[in-house]
This record gives structure tokens, sequence and C-alpha cells, in this order.
């Protein structure tokens, strides 16, 4: 983290580092679009997340042994608990559940509000209130996401006919924000010298084992409802070893080392980047052209971004 402390030069490793993330998330939007229906939304959540953790496990291994194995984990595991049920279970079930209904390039982009409902929850939850270039920000976000619901026509949302999976993404972005705001204010427990000594690999594989428990009744439930048997092939398998290497572990990684030498504001600006790479890879991969809409919506959530960020 020191090394965010004084300006930098954007460097082009940290450009690429700070690349691969939206890349890689723009491409589970893509690929999960792409095998909607063969695998039902929560059990491929639940298998992705199934197979990051054995991919994790031997990289997590010392980390979780050194720090005493198990025992860190019998005062915390309530907050550990809802790490994972907020991020592994909710958030990825519900963009799932959206590709269903929805366009990788909408679900992208209305998952760029982020920064808007990352402020309405600090403020309600947390008592930060933003400022006014803030609230400025986080209305051009929210009129980016409405344009992309409405799909350009504003009778849409006066008809309130919305396609279930852009309400899906609203609802994982809304966990995503709690989430992010638990990790920003731990309790006490999990900061300073009483955080157990976990590297990035361990505290990974802890929230995946806790989301696994969620993302296992959803996979239940979904189950008992009647969902249709998964249609193996050799597409799907490759798809969920995309899951569980490049969004579950890559981008993850990728996104804590450019973080911790670039600073949230370059990070901040290159997550911008995955609806345009969003929209990219559906006209290669899905013919899904991006309208004229999509266009207007990007500028006002990246201009919210920008605005808000500024005000801060």
């Amino acid at each position: 983290m020191a090394a965010a402390a004084h300006p930098l030069k954007l460097t082009l490793r940290l450009a690429l580092l700070m690349t691969v993330p939206p890349l890689v998330w723009a491409g589970n939007a893509v690929v999960g679009r792409l095998i909607a229906g063969q695998v039902p939304p929560n059990t491929l959540n639940l298998l992705r997340w199934a197979l990051a953790a054995l991919l994790v496990l031997p990289l997590a291994w010392r980390s979780l042994r050194d720090a005493g194995g198990w025992a860190p984990l019998r005062s915390r595991w309530r907050y550990l608990l809802l790490l994972g049920l907020l991020s592994v279970a909710l958030y990825n079930s519900m963009q799932y559940l959206a590709l269903i209904s929805s366009t990788a390039l909408n679900v992208t982009l209305v998952a760029s509000s982020l920064p808007a409902w990352m402020m309405a929850v600090g403020a309600l939850a947390f008592g930060v209130r933003p400022g006014p270039r803030q609230v400025l920000g986080a209305a051009l976000s929210i009129a980016g996401v409405l344009i992309v619901i409405a799909r350009g026509s504003p009778a849409a949302l006066l008809a309130v006919q919305f396609v279930p999976g852009d309400l899906y993404i609203v609802v994982g972005v809304i966990g995503w924000s709690c989430y992010s705001w638990l990790l920003a204010r731990p309790p006490a427990h999990m900061t300073g010298e009483a955080r157990p000594r976990w590297d990035w690999a361990a505290f990974l594989f802890v929230q995946v084992g806790f989301g696994l428990l969620g993302a296992g009744v959803l996979s239940a439930w979904e189950q008992a409802a009647g969902a249709a048997a998964i249609q193996w092939s050799w597409n799907v398998a490759a798809a969920l070893l995309f899951f569980a290497i490049g969004p579950s572990l890559l981008a993850y990684r990728c996104w804590g080392i450019g973080v911790a030498e670039g600073g949230p504001a370059i990070a901040a600006a290159f997550g911008n980047l995955t609806p345009l790479f969003a929209a990219l890879l559906s006209t290669l991969m899905l013919g899904e052209s991006p309208q004229a809409y999509h266009a207007a919506a990007f500028a006002l959530i990246v201009g919210g971004i920008t605005v808000a960020s500024r005000g801060r």
C-alpha cells in the first residue's frame, strides 16, 4: 500500500494489470450469456466457486496453517459468513440469473452503477453522508441504469415493464455494495493486530468456503423447483474452467495488486472499461450489437462516477 501514498505514473505494467480484471469480468458476462439455459444459474454459480475453491486451496493452505488453522474462524464466522453470502452466493447468482433474460452488455452497464449504490448504502447503513457532487454523480449513474432498463424508451419506464434480468443485477449490485462496505468497515477482530495473518489466497478461500453454503442452498432450492438438467458439453466444461480461473482468481489477484500500486482512483477508471469490453465481446461472440442507448447510458454512468470521484 505504501506505493500508492505518493503520485504515481501509469506504467505499462500497471496498465496491463488493471486491464485484466474488466476484460475478464466482461468475459464472465458474455460467456455466462453464451451458455445460459445449458446450466441452471444457481447451480452454475455453485460449480464455479467449488472449482475455484479447489484451485485456490493449494495457494492458501500454508497461510491458513501459519495463521492457526481453523481457530481464527471461531470468533469471526458470522462476519465471514456474511461476506461469503453477499459476494459468492448473492451477487454471482443474481448475475447468472440476469443473463438468462438480459444481455451481457445490459448486465455490465447496470453493474457499473456500483459507486452510486455504494454511496446509498454508506449513507443509510454506515452514516457516511455523500457531498453534493457525489449526489450528482449518483444521479447521473442511476439515469444511465434507467436508460438500459427502459431500452432507451421512457415509455417503458412509465409502463413499468422491466426485463427480469435487469432487476436481478440491481439486487446483486446492492448486495455487492453491502459487501464492499463490510470490507471497508470491518469489526475490531478483523483489523490491526487482531486480524488473522491470511494472505490474499487464504482470505479468498475463507470467503468462498462460507459463500458455498449459501450457493449450495440456492442450488438445492433451484433443483427442488424443477430446474432443467445440466446439458454437459465441452463448451460448458470450458466455461466452468474459465469462470473458476478468470473472474474468480486471476481478476481478484490483478485487481488487488493494481489497487495497492495505483490506488483506488486509477482502479475505478479502469473498472469503467468493463461495459466497453462487454460490448466488443458481445458483438464478436454473441452477435449482440450495441445500440445508441447503450452509448448514452455508458456516458452517463462514467460521467457520474467521474463527478462523484472528483467531489470526494
